[in-house]
């Protein structure tokens, strides 16, 4: 998978400009399967393509996986392991920091950027339907967009439009300081994104903002007439027996029951600079002398159709599971979609990421770190979520579980 930032700032994937560089380090997951394997049992190994054998044992999954955690300061975490032989669920720590309320599988938590896949999927549709096509350009939908009439629906797809990413304007860190229940409209985000100078033109790069794909969820809406929760509900959630996701009002804050809170160190404009708390603070972390701040009900509504979701793990897996074997698009999009990734040296395609054989996303705002991959050649899918993000050192603690329990399933 390609790279471009290898630091994770505390805005995480939404402000980060690699998403792809952030699968490589990533997967997190939770949900519960009745019949799979848990903690204390041992499913059969699994084969892969190459007919190797691999490590899916639930002992040394949940010992890794806790272990990891513990070490990061999580104080809750959740993953989900689901393959051809069984499932393996762990849930982690306490849903609020110095709590007592265990963490469980069925949580809702905030999926951050693992939203953008659902609003590639909806324009996919869209194309799939002949309302749009791949390579019109953005300017028949939003004049507005400046050298438009050059940028395609493809490029805000891929990251290719070279459209600035306005999460990582001062403008925005500053206010989400400021007044975290502050109400954001798409087009406010969009503005802020345009007002800046490009990256470059388009087609000639790779950098993953955030804008294109606000501006692909304006031009959903635009296209089917309706607000993007209920495209998500009649397209997406609903087909697939999603009763546990949800997209919110602007102005909605709380998460559906049961949830877990969500936390996270220093401010937005202070990672803007520095991801990690100083040495001194990590000191005061370990010896629990530095307390994180409760993000929990933060106003998401700066993240738009970009990260804005709810979800729970089993949820998340049902639905990465679905872009990775198909049903939700033409088989001939279905396979362009797969291509999209496969071709890029990002590792960065359609509204899908990819990391090795996995084929999803991660997703992170302050407080939540998310995880989600499906590997068609194995039938093995992974989810993780974290209730702190980013790390004290500024890591994505989801991230870097997955990727343990990825290395420990296939080998380093």
């Amino acid at each position: 998978m390609g790279t471009t930032d290898r630091t994770i700032p505390r805005r995480t994937l939404l402000r980060q400009r690699g998403a792809a560089a952030v699968i490589i380090t990533a997967a997190l997951a939770l949900a519960a399967c009745s019949g799979g394997a848990t903690a204390g049992e041992s499913a059969t190994p699994t084969a892969s393509e190459d007919g190797q054998a691999l490590n899916v044992n639930a002992d040394e999954l949940t010992a890794a996986f806790e272990e990891d955690a513990a070490s990061m300061f999580v104080p809750g975490a959740v993953m989900l392991i689901q393959s051809p032989d069984g499932d393996v669920v762990s849930a982690y720590g306490v849903t609020e920091w110095g709590g007592s309320t265990p963490v469980s599988v069925e949580d809702h938590v905030r999926i951050g950027s693992n939203t953008k896949t659902w609003t590639g999927t909806v324009i996919l549709q869209l194309v799939d339907e002949g309302a749009i096509a791949l390579d019109d350009p953005v300017s028949d939908y939003r004049p507005d967009v400046p050298n438009g009439e050059n940028i395609t629906i493809e490029q805000l797809l891929n990251m290719r439009s070279g459209l600035y990413n306005y999460t990582t304007t001062l403008e925005l860190n500053t206010a989400l300081d400021e007044d975290t229940q502050r109400v954001w409209q798409p087009e406010e985000l969009v503005a802020m994104g345009l007002a800046e100078p490009p990256y470059f033109a388009p087609g000639e790069g790779y950098t993953y903002s955030n804008t294109n794909t606000v501006l692909l969820g304006l031009i959903a809406e635009q296209l089917d007439g309706k607000p993007l929760a209920e495209i998500y509900q009649e397209r997406l959630f609903e087909p697939l027996g999603l009763s546990e996701t949800s997209y919110p009002e602007v102005t909605d804050t709380s998460l559906p029951e049961p949830y877990s809170h969500g936390y996270m160190f220093s401010t937005n404009v202070d990672t803007m600079v520095e991801p990690s708390l100083s040495e001194e603070d990590l000191a005061a972390v370990a010896d629990g002398t530095l307390l994180p701040t409760d993000h929990t009900n933060d106003n998401p509504s700066w993240t738009s159709a970009a990260g804005m979701g709810i979800s729970t793990a089993e949820d998340l897996a049902t639905w990465v599971k679905a872009m990775g074997t198909g049903g939700l698009l033409s088989d001939e999009l279905q396979a362009g979609r797969i291509a999209s990734v496969d071709a890029s040296e990002d590792a960065y395609g359609w509204g899908l990421a990819g990391m090795n054989q996995f084929y999803g996303h991660i997703g992170s705002l302050p407080g939540y770190n998310s995880f989600m991959g499906y590997d068609p050649a194995t039938d093995v899918t992974v989810v993780v979520w974290t209730n702190l993000a980013p790390a004290a050192d500024g890591g994505a603690p989801a991230a870097l579980l997955a990727k343990t329990l990825i290395d420990t399933m296939y080998g380093p």
